[in-house]
């Protein structure tokens, strides 16, 4: 599909969910989400339930309409699902500035969702890096964008202190687009307490520690690479690595 296709389809599903978040009147203090009392009042009128009084009534009443607040309630909890899957979809076609709207609209279904502050973070970061130029609009977009990535990754880390995605996520924040190495270390370290091999997580430590001085823990770290990876790439790139750090710690004497 041609993207500019795409992007007008993806755009209309993207309206059809404002719409539909319209049709059930939800909107509430906190974004698009379920009112439940006003469902309950609007309820009432449509099953002339009214103000019920006895005991018989008020059983009547319960049977008549709570199934359907569930059922709508239930509705847009679905509503947040799609509007995860909208991101997704905007995201794999590299539309960040859609997908992060997406998922802020999903994270007002569901605030509590790791994975949905993930991407957040995630798309939030590439829309930093869309920020090139100098000019002084473009350098607070850019601070804009970060500080949102940092903060949905330390979100998200807060709901699952050992989800590695998003401990990758904010240590790659750290040591490649804030310069702040020293903060990418033990969110690594943890990573790798949990995940053991996993090798693009080493490289950033490696780097982070390179950055930070620790040379000894940074050829270490490449060592341990070297040791793991059947990837010649890879490889190649944690022997070079080595060297290079190997020639700063000692001076270029290095063989």
């Amino acid at each position: 599909m041609h993207t500019s296709t795409l992007h007008k389809t993806l755009s209309f599903v993207h309206a059809l969910l404002c719409a539909f978040c319209a049709l059930f009147f939800i909107t509430a203090l906190s974004g698009c989400r379920p009112n439940v009392n006003y469902i309950k009042r609007m309820q009432a009128l449509e099953e002339g339930v009214g103000s019920p009084q006895t005991e018989e009534e008020i059983v009547a009443a319960i049977q008549k309409y709570q199934g359907r607040v569930e059922d709508i309630m239930a509705a847009q909890g679905q509503v947040g699902i799609w509007y995860k899957i909208l991101g997704v979809r905007y995201l794999d076609n590299r539309m960040y500035g859609e997908a992060l709207g997406a998922f802020q609209q999903a994270l007002s279904y569901y605030p509590d969702n790791q994975n949905l502050y993930y991407y957040v973070g995630l798309c939030a970061g590439y829309m930093a890096k869309t920020e090139l130029d100098s000019s002084a609009s473009s350098a607070k977009k850019r601070a804009f964008y970060l500080d949102l990535s940092e903060n949905a990754y330390s979100r998200a880390l807060e709901l699952e202190p050992r989800y590695v995605r998003a401990l990758y996520g904010l240590a790659v924040l750290y040591t490649f687009e804030t310069n702040m190495p020293e903060k990418a270390v033990p969110l690594l370290q943890r990573l790798l307490s949990v995940d053991t091999k996993q090798t693009d997580a080493m490289f950033v430590l490696a780097r982070a520690y390179y950055m930070t001085y620790d040379y000894e823990a940074a050829i270490d770290m490449y060592d341990r690479i070297c040791a793991l990876t059947k990837n010649k790439a890879k490889l190649a790139e944690a022997e070079s690595n080595k060297k290079a750090v190997l020639d700063a710690l000692y001076g270029g004497a290095a063989q």
